[in-house]
């Protein structure tokens, strides 16, 4: 039986010449939630990101051009927020990891989405998806 890879198989690899570019705990204020006050107020939320990325040419000549740009995941990000209401967290991993893998350098795709405002006694609740390509 194949073992579909995960992203612990890839994210960072000198040998499959894989870099592991990632966003850590990016906060923002979101439009998210099934409840009648999630709807209309928005709520913050911590955003996690782990990138296992082809390096093909890699930095030639120090050019941003040839990389994944963490600004430009961050960028994915808030265009995605941007875009209005979205009812579950679920379905808020699954358009970053879209959008994230539309880059064909991108070999997989870990993201992590935290409310850390919901639940009063825990530091935060949420959901973490890996999709790979």
């Amino acid at each position: 039986m194949n073992k579909k890879p995960m992203i612990s198989d890839y994210v960072a690899s000198a040998g499959a010449r894989l870099r592991h570019v990632f966003v850590r705990d990016l906060d923002l204020l979101s439009s998210n939630g099934i409840s009648a006050t999630e709807k209309v107020k928005p709520q913050r939320i911590v955003v996690n990101i782990d990138l296992s990325v082809h390096e093909g040419e890699g930095p030639n000549d120090d050019d941003i051009g040839h990389v994944v740009s963490y600004e430009i995941v961050v960028k994915k990000v808030e265009a995605i927020l941007a875009e209005g209401h979205i009812n579950l967290v679920e379905t808020l991993c699954e358009k970053i990891a879209a959008a994230c893998l539309k880059d064909r350098r991108v070999m997989a795709a870990r993201v992590r989405v935290e409310k850390p405002d919901i639940i009063p006694n825990a530091r935060s609740v949420g959901v973490e998806i890996e999709r790979t390509r």
